[in-house]
């Protein structure tokens, strides 16, 4: 392969992963025209649907295909009328952060020019903080493994080790190193737990300090979940990173999707030491999904992250700038009041939106 070409499996999925992602793909196609970078694009099927059909979520072919991948990217999986026999619902997304080890969930949270916001403070504009969540164990470890013992009493079981708290720690502070360079400002991570009631947060605490002696020139600090989510709404731009484990993660990632106008502005990544996957953070939504309407933001600032990480990766300029110009195409339509998705209510469905941004990339380009 040539040099900026990459290998890219296209998992679009349920709903309307396969609607963000066509608009994903267009915006691929215009960059690859403007930056000389080459995808090679092998679709993977998995999702609700295929286990529906198949009685099985995602092959093992498809899961082989996804690790070839040079990155992943995901629209959406799950159907809320298809369950497992247990009452879960098939997840092949969740099956690959264990299977592939991606452990920080890394979910980007910051205000978008000209889009509305939930608070009312004019330093809402201010938000741009990056949560971190541990992604491979804590309370999903119990997944698939939950006891529920004569139908009187369940139990899930929390899961802590050191050789992942200290992966997460790492990238968490090289992720605040990396933010204070472009922000020209001393970096901050905070930990997000419960350690003054449960022995797996102390333990997690223990560790997070340990890391945090190695990156002097980050701040460290911790918070308790629940003085986080009060504050998340006092006072969001005062947080930099923070790293939290599974569940506080997937609750704090949505909360902070919230204030900066939705799902559907929140893109998100699953990274390890050898495989990475990138997603929108919201999910099938089966009530508009056909309708064109869905809004494709996230799933385009998710293929912005994909090609940041493949930049640093692969010491690739190019996708290095093809990822700015991205969110900044993103900042530009916005900004500019030329688009307003349904779900702030406008009245652009996905493929508007998508031209929007693609012109702000590459005049010429069409969807």
């Amino acid at each position: 392969m040539r040099e900026n070409s990459f290998r890219l499996a296209i998992m679009p999925g349920d709903g309307i992963g396969v609607e963000v992602m066509e608009a994903a793909t267009a915006v691929l196609e215009a960059i690859e025209k403007r930056h000389d970078i080459g995808f090679k694009m092998e679709r993977v099927n998995g999702g609700a649907r295929q286990y529906q059909e198949t009685g099985v979520a995602m092959t093992e072919e498809g899961f082989e295909a996804a690790e070839r991948a040079d990155a992943i990217l995901f629209g959406a999986m799950g159907s809320p009328d298809i369950r497992h026999p247990d009452g879960t619902e098939p997840a092949p997304q969740l099956d690959m952060r264990f299977r592939m080890k991606l452990y920080a969930g890394l979910r980007p949270i910051r205000a978008i020019p000209g889009v509305p916001l939930a608070l009312a403070s004019p330093r809402a504009s201010e938000i741009d903080f990056a949560l971190v969540r541990e992604s491979t164990e804590g309370l999903f470890a119990s997944r698939g493994k939950g006891i529920v013992t004569d139908d009187k009493v369940a139990t899930d079981t929390m899961r802590i080790t050191r050789d992942v708290t200290e992966r997460v720690s790492h990238f968490s502070f090289k992720l605040a190193e990396r933010r204070a360079r472009r922000r020209k400002r001393k970096g901050t991570v905070t930990l997000i737990d419960k350690s003054n009631v449960f022995r797996s947060f102390a333990f997690m605490r223990k560790i997070f300090f340990e890391v945090a002696s190695q990156h002097p020139d980050v701040t460290a600090a911790q918070h308790s979940i629940d003085a986080t989510a009060l504050d998340l709404i006092r006072r969001p731009w005062d947080f930099d990173v923070m790293v939290t484990e599974n569940m506080f993660g997937d609750i704090l990632s949505d909360l902070g999707a919230g204030l900066v106008g939705g799902m559907g502005f929140a893109p998100s990544a699953d990274i390890g030491d050898d495989h990475a996957l990138f997603q929108p953070c919201h999910g099938t939504a089966p009530d508009i999904a056909g309708q064109g309407i869905a809004n494709p933001v996230a799933m385009i600032l998710s293929t912005a992250m994909m090609l940041d990480w493949l930049g640093a990766r692969h010491s690739s300029e190019a996708c290095l700038e093809a990822a700015d110009e991205i969110e900044t195409a993103v900042d530009a339509a916005f900004g500019a009041g030329s688009v307003r998705p349904y779900d702030i209510g406008g009245s652009d469905g996905t493929g508007a939106i998508a031209r929007a941004i693609i012109e702000r990339l590459a005049p010429r380009a069409r969807v």
